[in-house]
Order: structure tokens, then sequence, then C-alpha cells
């Protein structure tokens, strides 16, 4: 039956340590926070899966600090809460502009950080940010804690390199210098997935660029060779020649092939002249 709950077990951990113990001991479980994409599969009917384990209430997940140089985001931070963090408006408005891109306000109240990285979509508006930011995923089992790149995050479509025994329970970000930038072109202003997803960070020179773009590849992604060339002082042109073959973007529901390279090389065009500014 279409959207029905029979037949499914929910795990309830009262702690961190209890979550990563049941992951371990009676896994395979699903991990489950705002439930804002599972509960669009189960609508659906194509909610696989039928062993779960409730996040929600683990209020340590929870949480922006600033350490010193680095930001800490927990993984169970909403993007209600990001959009009024002052901390991350300061330090990283970037993020509080993706995280206003994202759904309607409900959507906002209840959709996590964390579940919005471990859903690994290349469509996840706020997965651009964490790239350009030189993030660091902080994943926590029961044998211990260990951090990976955000650039190395992301193994496959809708693959990460968490394994099954792991949570992501935070973001480490260090200083971010140089202007911050972040576009989404969707088919309306709010409430609709991306055909592209674009986050920068830029000075017009003084230090290397960052670039990440979503929607345009089986993963979002850092693009590097773009950097560089930017970086060294290519043309436009030549930066938007090397940036095409770095995509790799599709036709699908929302839009098309052609369309998307001619967007992204806009986008970068804009990029370069909004962060030349000064």
């Amino acid at each position: 039956m279409q959207g029905t709950v029979a037949g499914r077990d929910l795990l309830e951990p009262r702690s961190l340590a209890d979550a990563v113990k049941m992951l371990r001991d009676e896994g395979p479980l699903v991990p489950m926070a705002g439930c804002t994409d599972l509960y669009v599969a189960l609508n659906f009917g194509t909610l696989r899966p039928t062993r779960f384990l409730n996040l929600w209430n683990l209020h340590t997940l929870r949480g922006i600090e600033a350490r010193g140089q680095t930001l800490r985001i927990g993984a169970l931070t909403t993007y209600s809460d990001l959009i009024a963090s002052g901390v991350i408006r300061r330090r990283l408005p970037m993020l509080a502009a993706a995280a206003r891109e994202v759904g309607g306000v409900q959507i906002q109240n209840r959709g996590t950080l964390g579940g919005n990285v471990a859903n690994a979509s290349p469509a996840g508006d706020t997965l651009p940010v964490l790239l350009a930011a030189a993030a660091v995923v902080v994943l926590r089992s029961a044998a211990g804690t260990r951090r990976v790149p955000m650039t190395s995050f992301y193994t496959g479509y809708r693959q990460t390199a968490a394994r099954a025994d792991e949570l992501i329970v935070s973001f480490e970000i260090p200083a971010v210098r140089g202007r911050q930038w972040f576009r989404k072109v969707g088919t309306r202003a709010a409430q609709a997935i991306a055909k592209i997803v674009v986050a920068g960070v830029w000075d017009g020179g003084r230090t290397p660029p960052r670039l990440a773009m979503g929607s345009v590849a089986p993963t979002p992604l850092r693009l590097s060779q773009t950097e560089q060339a930017l970086g060294s002082g290519a043309s436009l042109a030549e930066a938007q020649a090397i940036l095409q073959r770095e995509i790799a973007p599709i036709d699908d529901l929302r839009s098309t092939e052609e369309y998307r390279r001619q967007v992204a090389a806009n986008l970068l065009g804009q990029f370069c002249a909004e962060t030349a500014r000064r």
C-alpha cells in the first residue's frame, strides 16, 4: 500500500552512544531526522528499507559554534537554524543563502544539513556551498570518529564514503577568505529542485578561487580545473571551455544538457564579474 508504515521498525536511541551502538549491533538501519526526503519516498511507495533509527531527539547533534578559525555545525541543524544564525550570516553567508532556497518554511523547519549531505542528491542546494567552503564531514561510529573532506565524500551517484555503521555528526569549516557567492537556477524562485546550483569564493585575484556546482554531474562537483584556470589568469572564454569539459549534465525532467551547459557558462561569467568587485 502506498504510504504504509506497516511492517517497519523504528529504533529510538537516547544518546549518540546508543545510536552508534544500534548501528553496529542491530543494523542495517536507515538514520532519519527531519524526514523531508524519506516521507516523499514513503508517499510515493518507493521507500524500500523497513528499519529506521530516529535521530531527531539527539540534541547533541544540533548547534552552530565558532571555535577559533573553525566553524562547527551539527548535523541536525535545520535550514531555519542556518537562516537565523548570526554566526552563519557573518562567516558563511552563502550557506544562509542556500538554506533560504530550500523548500518552504515547513521544510526549512524540519530539513537538516546532515540529511541534505547524506541524501547525496547531485542537486542538493547546500552541497556546493560546503564544497566551496572546504568543509570536512565528521563521522562517528562505535569504534570512534573520523573526518572526510567534502571533496572526497561523494563516491558516485547517491553514494558516499560513510560506512553503514557511521553517522554524520557535524561539519567543520575553516575560515573562508574572499567574496562568497551563491546562485540557484530553478523553475521558480522557491520550492523547486535546482536545474543548476553554484557556490564559489574569490576576491578577484588575491587568493585562489573556489567553485562548486550541483545538477551538472552524477555528484556535486568541486571544479578544480576551472579554478586553476581562473587563478592562473585565463580569460573567461578559456575558463568556460575548461568548465564544459569538467561538467557532465544530462537531459531529465527538469532541464536539458544543452540548457545546463549554457547556464553553467553564464553563471561562471557572473561569478567572475561579481566576486571581482572591490
